[in-house]
């Protein structure tokens, strides 16, 4: 975490230093009180109390004040830091595969970007401090006790070495315990998290109980993982608790023998004695500060998991801006000061020969399906002319959607290529090829905000004309009646609208943008017979003046295209019009009549 902290380092070393202070400041209490008990309290002598009695209120005021410029010194800068971490995750989450995702639980990322960032923090405003403040405390309160008796420092010391021995064993429990509840708690997230958004399902099918007993099993998970946490802290504290008071009963009963025989005064054995209790506390505090360090520790190595993975993408194309607004800030990529960059890039006046979407040997795989099964696309090729509109067609689990998330590079190719107008997609910048490739896929997926601002992630530029144009292609009038018309918030996921609202919403941020590609997997599926009719006869006119891949499986689709795809055993078995097909593949005849006998293909198609 250093090229974080690191800016803010002069802070976090005031803030050690006033809490060394404050800590120094207890340790005179106990010499002002031995003063007090052998001088004024031994002679009698009130009018010498007053100025000792004004001392130790000054040194309370003093270690008051300490502690209150330690926690308004950090406070500012670790909330930058917290807030810098988390912007990296959410931008390095942008940045990162479709693959990574499909592997990530959401509430195993969501657990990272909040709880293990909140316990990071913490540790470096409270126990990293402490860690320093507490030992240093230690260090100088054994240094005084030997300089009041040291016959009674080495009684008191005697649990030291036990001490030691026991909290490198607790260690290592404690930290394995830690990852396991943090990786519990992550798990179930993820399931609060889906049992909120499928609500709708779970009570449609009446699956409500039996998904209240598995929350309840993980549940219990994790309650026995930090029933066991505090076992452990039991039974540490007990020992690190019950050895010091134990070494300060002893020196407590040799103190008072010596006292009886005269080898020392009452007052050295009150110092000595509020100087043992003072040290007590750094010793008491071992257990609690070692556990949140291992908290904190675990905690990092969860969040710098996913730092940790390779990039996809470029940070300057897709991920977010981060929230850091420091000019200098270090980040682990980077130990220097940050300037700005300016790398070539694409842009839209490249001169490209109009040769459409080419496809050429394409195969993939996805990286969790199982050892030894076939690829999915096994050297796909297809050529869709400039200005052409393609429908590819295939059986259910043919790879079908999983051949349009190509063309954005969602998922990158085990091999072969893909050329956009004579250019190898992998060689154009990111954000300039999803420009160019508009993409409507089968989830109708909304976020929750308003209809413009979901329509227009399609062309971030586009102006209210654009935008209600591209509504009127999707057939999207119901806007218009909305509350706030394109202005209504549409809830979390869209929920608030029905499947259909949510497809047509989802054509129109693809057409919004008049892109140069576009990508349509079964843009009409949830639509009635009625509205499909009129958003085909919409789609026409903007089908014509761009390349098209759209993925169907009716008829009515495919008659949008110019010519048709079959894909079957990872490959384009046939090309031709769909009256062409008709008469020439068995197999395009099986899908458009829906005839039984095509058995689904591949296991592993998404």
């Amino acid at each position: 975490m250093w090229p974080y902290v690191r800016p803010v380092r002069t802070r976090l070393v005031v803030s050690t230093t006033a809490a060394m202070l404050a800590s120094l400041s207890t340790l005179l209490v106990p010499i002002v009180l031995g003063r007090i008990v052998d001088g004024p309290i031994a002679e009698h002598d009130l009018q010498a109390l007053w100025p000792l009695a004004a001392l130790l209120l000054l040194l309370g005021l003093s270690e008051a004040a300490f502690f209150h410029a330690r926690r308004v010194v950090v406070a500012r800068p670790l909330a930058e830091v917290e807030t810098t971490l988390r912007g990296e995750l959410f931008g390095k989450l942008q940045r990162l595969p479709v693959s990574f995702h499909d592997r990530w639980g959401s509430g195993q990322l969501l657990s990272r970007a909040m709880s293990d960032l909140h316990v990071m923090r913490t540790f470096l405003s409270f126990p990293l401090v402490f860690l320093v403040v507490n030992t240093l405390t230690f260090l100088a309160g054994i240094a005084l006790m030997f300089t009041q008796d040291w016959r009674l420092a080495l009684i008191t010391l005697g649990p030291t070495v036990p001490l030691f021995l026991l909290t490198r064993r607790f260690e290592s429990r404690y930290s394995r315990a830690t990852r396991l509840t943090q990786d519990r708690n992550g798990d179930l997230t993820t399931l609060i998290e889906e049992s909120v958004l499928g609500i709708r399902i779970l009570k449609a099918f009446g699956r409500h109980r039996s998904m209240a007993e598995r929350f309840h099993g993980q549940s219990s998970e994790l309650r026995r993982t930090e029933l066991d946490k505090a076992g452990m802290l039991a039974n540490l504290w007990s020992i690190v608790i019950g050895l010091p008071e134990l070494a300060l009963g002893c020196a407590l009963a040799v103190g008072a023998y010596l006292v009886a025989h005269d080898e020392l005064s009452a007052g050295s054995l009150v110092a000595f004695l509020s100087t043992a209790l003072t040290v007590r506390w750094p010793i008491e505090s071992l257990g609690w500060l070692m556990a949140y360090s291992n908290e904190a520790a675990t905690a990092t190595d969860r969040f710098f998991e996913v730092l940790d993975e390779p990039d996809a993408e470029p940070a300057d194309t897709d991920a977010a801006p981060t929230a850091t607004t420091t000019a200098t800030k270090t980040t682990p990529q980077s130990t220097t000061k940050s300037t700005t960059t300016t790398t070539p890039k694409t842009t839209a006046t490249t001169v490209t020969t109009p040769d459409g979407i080419r496809l050429t040997g394409v195969r993939f795989r996805y990286p969790d399906a199982p050892a030894g099964t076939p690829d999915l696309l096994r050297g796909v090729d297809l050529h869709i002319r400039s200005g052409e509109t393609m429908a590819l067609v295939g059986a259910t689990g043919s790879g079908k959607t999983t051949l349009t998330a190509l063309l954005p590079r969602l998922y990158e190719t085990t091999a072969g290529t893909i050329t956009l107008d004579g250019r190898d997609i992998r060689e154009l910048d990111r954000s300039h090829l999803r420009e160019m490739v508009a993409v409507a896929f089968e989830d109708p997926t909304l976020f929750s905000t308003t209809i413009r601002e979901n329509v227009l992630m399609g062309a971030p530029g586009a102006d209210d004309d654009q935008l209600h144009a591209a509504l009127a292609t999707a057939q999207a009038g119901f806007v218009d009646h909305l509350p706030e018309g394109v202005d209504t918030e549409v809830g979390e996921q869209g929920l608030g609208l029905s499947g259909g609202q949510r497809q047509r919403l989802a054509l129109a941020r693809a057409v919004v943008g008049d892109p140069a590609f576009l990508v349509l997997d079964d843009p009409l599926s949830a639509l009635d017979v009625h509205t499909e009719a009129l958003v085909e006869r919409a789609l026409r006119a903007v089908l014509v003046s761009t390349t098209a891949l759209v993925v169907a499986h009716r008829p009515s689709t495919v008659l949008l295209a110019d010519r048709v795809a079959v894909l079957a055993d990872g490959r384009i078995e046939a090309v031709g019009t769909h009256q062409e097909l008709l008469q020439s593949s068995a197999r395009y005849r099986a899908l458009m009549s829906g005839e039984a006998g095509l058995a689904p293909e591949g296991s592993t198609a998404r």
